[in-house]
């Protein structure tokens, strides 16, 4: 590490965190987790040696370059990709597949079922967990639907519906869920930035009005340092730990977020820092 680098993590606004979070149970945790995929020419190791740790009402983001394993780090912990080695947790208990405790929210806008409007399209796993009368789970949904602004769009169908209306829909059908950790991969890239802006706006109040716990993936350092309380940078291919920051408090457009922005840059990009010398 450079010696401007080394100078980034002893800033107040980018402590370092590699103790745990909490003394009790953190409610997501990973040990040792290593990734891979099939390729063309075999295996390939995306992500090595990963621990993570999450606590109750935390909002950690992913950050790192593109083809880190920052989404398939995701996905394994959303149970839909097994682990080489290392183990994934969550409240205690290991991590074997998918389940309503971790819901995902993705990029893509053809997340929602066309056919169903945008109360259907909330009303639906919480139907399909049956654990609730189709009264409860209406209210659940209607709830959450009102909770990020969509209460006049319930009997629209997506078809109807602008981009960051349909992120909208899918971030109330996560939330209606209740899970104990909420997965987002890039769920505002694909709008524009204006859009994008207010999105994760409504997100932060969102999340800390219904107390969740977030693993959040981006590429993008202003959007990490907007939406995490800690950030876990990983270095490009294959994905390994370089730091975990507290970022807590920071305000947007502030001096110390704009140099947190570039502080984070230079643990991510050493080389690109070493060449400006």
């Amino acid at each position: 590490m450079t010696g401007r680098a080394a100078e980034a993590v002893s800033v107040h606004s980018l402590r370092r965190s590699d103790v745990p979070v909490t003394a009790s149970l953190p409610v997501l945790s990973t040990k040792g987790l290593s990734l891979v995929y099939d390729g063309a020419r075999g295996q390939h190791l995306a992500v090595d040696n990963v621990g993570l740790e999450i606590a109750q009402g935390e909002r950690l983001v992913l950050l790192g370059p593109s083809g880190c394993g920052k989404s398939t780090i995701l996905k394994a912990v959303a149970g839909f990709h097994s682990p080489a080695s290392g183990t994934i947790s969550l409240r205690g208990k290991p991590v074997s597949g998918p389940g309503p405790d971790r819901v995902v929210v993705f990029q893509e806008f053809d997340q929602l079922l066309p056919w169903k409007t945008a109360l259907g399209n909330v009303m639906f796993p919480l139907l399909r967990a049956r654990k609730l009368s189709r009264t409860e789970a209406r209210q659940q949904a209607e709830d959450a639907l009102e909770r990020v602004g969509l209460t006049r769009a319930l009997n629209q169908f997506p078809h109807e519906l602008s981009g960051g209306m349909k992120q909208r829909v899918a971030i109330a059908r996560a939330l209606a869920m209740r899970p104990d950790v909420l997965l987002m991969d890039e769920p505002f890239a694909a709008l524009d930035a204006l859009t994008r802006s207010r999105l994760q706006a409504d997100l932060l109040r969102v999340v800390e009005d219904a107390k969740a716990t977030l693993l959040f993936v981006t590429h993008s350092i202003e959007e990490a340092l907007l939406i995490g309380t800690r950030l876990h940078l990983l270095s490009a291919h294959p994905g390994r730990t370089l730091a975990t920051l507290d970022v807590a408090g920071l305000i947007p457009a502030s001096p110390a977020f704009t140099r947190a922005k570039t502080e984070v840059h230079d643990l991510l990009f050493p080389q690109a820092e070493a060449a400006d010398v």
